[in-house]
């Protein structure tokens, strides 16, 4: 079970820094939050492991549209 946690946090992990260094710089900066969508994501995965942290960045994302929230809202 430790190896699976590792492999899918390394994963995830991977995914976000291709995101944030290779996707995102080719995008408008239109981010509603502070930290950045795949900020949160990264400390959530780092904090809380590959599942419930990668569901909390997945959250985060599905919140950051028009009618959701703005402003400071930090991994708790």
């Amino acid at each position: 079970m430790q190896a699976i946690n590792w492999l899918f946090r390394y994963l995830f992990l991977g995914i976000v820094w291709v995101y944030r260094y290779m996707i995102s710089p080719l995008t408008p900066g239109s981010c509603r939050f502070t930290p950045t969508c795949s900020a949160y994501a990264h400390q959530a995965i780092v904090k809380y492991g590959p599942f419930k942290g990668g569901w909390m960045g997945l959250k985060r994302i599905g919140r950051c549209q028009p009618w959701g929230g703005h402003g400071y809202d930090p991994v708790p």
